[in-house]
């Protein structure tokens, strides 16, 4: 479905990733793992068109994305949610699930992406005229997702989905997440929290200084004593 090919990106003169070579098939999960500073967020903003490669290739079904302005990259069908949730905070629930739905393939089906979010975020539903600056952490990170599938992406990227929440919200979080992945929607996972992920995707990428180190099943993964040693604290 989309696959990097020896993609690198900077910072003005500051290598950010570095030959980074990734993919994710349709309907797959996939996550991009690491600690901070390793890359991750840089290689989804590469993906959206927020920071274009210096070297390497992106295609998403068979079109190259390094030309594309961000606004044609959504409208292709991936869905960026960012790091911080980052919602209107002086507009209610429902006009910022409205606003994901701007593109022209979601547009003529708001409604029932509408239907569709309120059903897998109930909660969502329940304060659909509140003013989404005055959620808690978990209930905007809900609302982001919601945002997110309201373009009804072929293709949805999670920047650190848990950043911030309290343990039971967490839960939820990656709840829901597997729920929309039941749905058939592809999704790009950015986590920290290596072992909650690896307990959703079926294959990941290690990232570290900007280059992938390991890359293999979420199985592999879990029993590489690399990765066990610096993420999962055994």
């Amino acid at each position: 479905m989309i696959e990097l090919s020896g993609v690198s990106a900077s910072y003005g003169s500051v290598p950010a990733i570095q030959d980074v070579t990734i993919k994710v098939e349709k309907g797959e999960a996939v996550g991009l793992l690491g600690a901070n500073g390793s890359g991750k967020s840089t290689t989804l903003r590469a993906i959206s068109g927020l920071v274009r490669p210096t070297s390497g290739t992106i295609t998403f079904l068979g079109q190259d994305l390094c030309a594309l302005p961000p606004y044609k990259i959504t409208e292709l069908g991936i869905a960026h949610v960012p790091e911080g949730r980052q919602v209107f905070p002086e507009m209610t629930v429902n006009e910022n699930l409205e606003v994901g739905s701007y593109a022209p393939r979601a547009k003529a089906d708001r409604n029932s992406s509408l239907d569709l979010v309120y059903s897998i975020f109930p909660r969502l539903a329940e304060r659909r005229k509140q003013l989404a600056g005055t959620m808690s952490g978990g209930e905007q990170q809900m609302l982001a997702v919601g945002r997110g599938l309201m373009l009804k992406p072929r293709l949805l990227m999670l920047d650190e989905p848990s950043l911030g929440l309290a343990p039971v919200m967490c839960d939820v979080t990656f709840e829901k997440i597997q729920d929309i992945h039941k749905l058939g929607t592809a999704i790009l996972l950015v986590e920290q929290n290596v072992s909650r992920a690896l307990m959703l995707v079926q294959r990941a990428y290690v990232l570290e200084s900007g280059k992938v180190i390991i890359h293999g099943t979420n199985t592999e993964l879990a029993n590489n004593k690399k990765v066990q040693a610096a993420y999962l604290g055994i």
